[in-house]
């Protein structure tokens, strides 16, 4: 490989690592790097990167960014799961107001395909289901916002999913839990990724059987319908 491949190669895995690190840009990113590896940065060198050096090189810059997240930016520093093609995007069927009475509207973060897979800061699209207890939708493929220099990121993402009811995630931190949640939804984090319909299925039989309180009113339930929701909850 000639140089310049590999200066592409590298400057792909230090974009895709740095879009997986919430409030880390890819400049500061190559900083951290070139303390970890030193210059050149070269594919080899970043084939034996460890995570407790990369810590190390990124103190004060990486601090509060969890290693779930530390390991996935690793990961395509040494270029594992990178492709050359993008997965195909689902297809999206019609909606009208009106559309799967008791329903509620679901974001999910994604970066491939239809997987629920990307953090919530840094994905490059949201996946909007429809889901009602009967029924899941993709209405939407929604991209994210342009982000201003002075605008703060997560709190422009929320806005832009505030008319959703639930967002699924593999990962989001504690600040911008909080913007979401003031935004009217309630942030779920998954463990691992997963099939954005596989994983919506398992919501779907919350929905058809004991959805907790807070659902149930999403979903247009009455108040007596809820408190035996919580009754069952509690009992």
């Amino acid at each position: 490989m000639n140089s310049q491949a590999v200066n592409d190669d590298v400057a792909l895995r230090i974009g895709l690592a740095a879009r997986t690190l919430p409030d880390v840009d890819a400049k500061a990113l190559v900083g951290v790097v070139i303390q970890a590896v030193g210059q050149p940065i070269t594919t080899a060198r970043l084939t034996k990167l460890r995570l407790n050096r990369l810590k190390q090189a990124g103190a004060g810059v990486l601090d509060t960014v969890d290693d779930h997240d530390l390991k996935r930016a690793l990961d395509f520093l040494k270029g594992r799961g990178i492709k050359l093609e993008a997965e195909p995007l689902p297809q999206v069927a019609k909606f009208e107001p009106g559309d799967m009475p008791g329903s509620i509207r679901v974001a999910c973060s994604s970066d491939n395909g239809d997987k629920i897979d990307g953090h919530f800061g840094s994905c490059e699209r949201y996946l909007i289901y429809q889901v009602s207890p009967t029924e899941i939708r993709l209405i939407e493929i929604r991209g994210v916002p342009e982000i201003g220099p002075d605008e703060d990121k997560n709190k422009r993402r929320a806005a832009s999913l505030s008319d959703c009811h639930v967002l699924c995630t593999v990962s989001i931190g504690g600040p911008a839990a909080a913007k979401v949640v003031r935004e009217g939804l309630h942030p779920i984090k998954l463990k691992a990724a997963a099939s954005a319909p596989e994983y919506l299925r398992q919501l779907q039989q919350v929905l058809e059987s004991s959805p907790p309180p807070w659902l149930a009113k999403v979903m247009g339930e009455s108040p007596e319908q809820r408190i035996r929701f919580q009754q069952e909850a509690t009992s």
